[in-house]
């Protein structure tokens, strides 16, 4: 145990250290009967001595990441590499909300919370997976059109009595721990932008809550993040990570020197930078680290003409957790236009790197590179790329700073390179085992493509990037500010000495990976592939394992030191939020929130949703029930009215703005909708918002009547030709 740490919490260090089970209120066996401790046990309050000492407490998981420190490794070893092969389903809760799960849960006493989609929070008994009581902060749905990439939900924080979570329309909310009844809520937004929530909050040892929010892949969008009082939900404090206009209002300087590395009037796009998922603590340095995100736009050509590094966009910041000041910044994508965030999971250390132990952050940001940093100071330590990386040549050793190819900026030409948008690693949370002294990435290999249109302006409902990949760049419409491509020079500078850079390597092969990572020597250890993208998070533990759950529907344990797989069990479903694991009377426990969705399972049906809570163990009596898959449903779309050119606007008009979620995935196939039957029908839902309490908003404000009846013959294209092509399959018997 870390005394430091525990000195930096705890006013009485000799208390701290001899009596900790004293201290944090918890019964111990000489003054409590069985009476007193039930009594303890519901009445418990979790205290920063509680999540300061969290890494020795094996039997809760008590926040995100299970520590402030965010390493998902639990000592726990019962179930290790020998007895792997017995685990079984203890129990299995499916879920009333079938889109994507990304929360991990937390479990308290016994008792196991967790959010699911649309911001619903479940209490279960977390050995019999007993109901105990559920909340919903009944999120409209017209809401779900906000989000990019699904109405999805990372987790709670834990702190007094109380659970906080952020829900999909901006609100940050306080439960009681027991009842599930809402004390406190907080709107931490403006509704009338674009604004979402769909990270976990973090709570620092002075009971602050930090949250941040997403939306500058939609929306005129700023940036920031911001802490609460635990007990009463008031801001304590903001930190903007974009300026706003210089001209109207007095920032603190860290903004106006970020205001020097932006041209224009990127404050009327917002500028973007949101803070929508990753988060560390250091309580020792009282830091809390932030991951940065893109731009609004993407495109850097529109809302920075003349380029510069775009601070704090693709950062990595340290915030003092008490006063909310700017403390140090990492950019690791600096001049970002390719929706390179650094939002991705963010993990602290002690490593002992060139003889020497050192306080680290570590985090691969989508950009393809994994980097080290001195968590007190910022200092850039090291850095190589994890995954195929053909955007940057390379690293320049002294500063971190990546050294890009010039046609990477896309200028005046389309270009495909490595990674795309969908990064080297997205949200999916990493882990560190300390006995291997591995991260564990969950990684991919998918390139993307970019071009800039020649013209773009923001629309409503759709991606707001200014790219040409999937329509979002197009010109659609009359908008009332249209702008026309700028001819800057927005290179990012050479390093001074070119020839110590470090080399960009090829790395991936597969579109998926697990991928054992040494952050030391900043080399690959090993690698399992998958065929496909969007696997889950991961989990290490003392027992020498690591877990993962995977997009086809499988989860699995792997040996921590070698990639060996040890077991496998299919849970019908795709899994992509990351496993936890706790104890209870001694019993070794191992839980996953399952349910394919996200960005990529909007788009794709790689496999099926089926929602559910799975917790195992070595004495598990469970069984999933089977599965009955429903035939195909009849395909017979009436007959097509529209010309070619229609079909083609509709084509564009659907990929900006219905592709978003009706992209094949978990969200209905229009093709076999009975809406598309009927030209009224069509136009009262996609127009009107006749749907709007299941998510499908009116889109009548960014298309006229004209352009919601090309979409549905687009669509009707899309099902004759399927039709066709399922008749030919029947013909030729295959």
């Amino acid at each position: 145990m870390d005394s430091r740490l525990i000195r930096s919490v705890v006013p009485g260090f000799a208390c701290a250290l001899l009596m900790i089970q004293a201290c944090s209120n918890a019964p111990t066996a000489e003054t409590s009967t069985p009476d007193d401790e039930a009594a303890a046990v519901a009445e418990r309050s979790i205290t920063a001595l509680d999540l300061a000492t969290a890494d020795a407490n094996t039997s809760d998981w008590l926040s995100y990441g299970r520590t402030w420190s965010e390493q998902r490794y639990s000592p726990l070893s019962e179930i290790n590499q020998e007895t792997v092969s017995g685990l079984k389903l203890a129990w299995y809760a499916d879920l009333d909300t079938a889109r994507g799960q990304e929360a991990t849960p937390l479990v308290i006493d016994g008792k196991l919370y967790t959010t699911t989609a649309w911001s619903k929070v479940k209490a279960y008994n977390a050995t019999t997976g007993e109901l105990l009581w559920e909340f919903d902060p009944g999120v409209e749905g017209k809401t779900g059109v906000k989000p990019c990439c699904d109405v999805v939900n990372r987790g709670l924080a834990a702190w007094g009595d109380k659970l906080f979570f952020g829900a999909l329309d901006g609100r940050l909310i306080a439960l009681d721990r027991e009842t599930g009844s809402e004390v406190w809520s907080t709107l931490t937004v403006d509704q009338s932008l674009q604004y979402t929530i769909t990270g976990a909050p973090r709570v620092t040892k002075d009971g602050l809550v930090i949250i941040g929010n997403g939306g500058a892949d939609m929306g005129r969008i700023r940036g920031y993040v911001g802490a609460y009082d635990a007990e009463t939900g008031e801001e304590a404090w903001r930190f903007y990570t974009v300026p706003g206009n210089p001209d109207e209002e007095a920032q603190p300087d860290y903004l106006q020197k970020a205001a020097e590395t932006w041209t224009g009037e990127w404050w009327k796009m917002g500028g973007g930078g949101t803070v929508w998922d990753a988060m560390a603590y250091d309580p020792d340095l009282d830091l809390v680290y932030i991951g940065v995100g893109n731009g609004a736009p993407w495109n850097q050509q529109y809302r920075s003409p003349e380029g510069g590094d775009n601070l704090y966009l693709s950062s990595i910041v340290a915030i003092h957790g008490s006063t909310g000041e700017y403390a140090w910044h990492f950019q690791t994508t600096p001049g970002d236009t390719w929706d390179f965030t650094a939002t991705q999971h963010i993990m602290l250390a002690d490593l002992t790197i060139d003889g020497e132990e050192r306080g680290v952050l570590m985090q691969a940001p989508k950009n393809g590179f994994f980097f080290v940093l001195d968590r007190e100071t910022g200092e850039f330590i090291s850095a190589n790329n994890y995954t195929n990386v053909t955007w940057a040549k390379g690293i320049d050793p002294e500063t971190g700073r990546p050294v890009v190819n010039a046609s990477a900026r896309y200028l005046d030409q389309q270009i495909v390179m490595f990674p795309g948008p969908l990064g080297g690693h997205n949200w999916h949370p990493m882990a560190f085992s300390k006995d291997e002294g591995l991260v564990y990435i969950p990684a991919q290999n998918a390139p993307g493509r970019y071009d800039s249109p020649d013209a773009w302006d923001f629309a409503p409902y759709s991606f707001n990037t200014a790219i040409g990949t999937r329509g979002q760049g197009a010109m659609v419409g009359s908008g009332d500010n249209p702008m026309t491509r700028p001819d800057p020079a927005n290179r990012l500078p050479a390093p001074a000495d070119p020839e110590v850079i470090q080399p960009v390597e090829p790395r991936s092969r597969a579109l998926g990976s697990l991928l054992a990572w040494d952050p030391v020597t900043q080399t690959e250890r090993w690698r399992v592939e998958y065929p496909g993208l969007w696997n889950g998070g991961l989990l290490a533990t003392g027992g020498g394992l690591v877990f993962q759950g995977n997009s086809i529907g499988d989860f699995k344990a792997f040996n921590a030191a070698d990639g060996t797989e040890l077991w496998s069990m299919p849970i019908q479903t795709g899994a992509i939020a990351a496993p936890m694991t706790f104890e209870v009377d001694g019993t070794q426990y191992v839980g996953i929130l399952a349910g394919w969705g996200g960005v990529v399972g909007l788009g794709t049906g790689v496999t099926k949703n089926r929602s559910r809570m799975l917790v195992f163990s070595l004495e598990g009596e469970a069984q999933l029930p089977d599965v009955t898959e429903l035939g195909t449903p009849m395909l017979d779309p009436p007959v097509q009215q529209a010309d070619a050119e229609t079909i083609a606007l509709g084509g564009s008009l659907y990929r900006r703005f219905c592709s978003t979620c009706h992209g094949g995935g978990v969200i209905p196939d229009l093709r076999y909708s009975a809406a598309i039957d009927n030209e009224q029908t069509w136009k009262l839902i996609v127009g009107e918002g006749l749907l709007e309490a299941n998510g499908m908003v009116g889109f009548s404000a960014a298309m006229s009547e004209d352009e919601i009846l090309a979409t549905r013959a687009y669509v009707l294209d899309l099902a004759h030709k399927e039709k066709a092509r399922l008749a030919k399959l029947a013909e030729s018997g295959d």
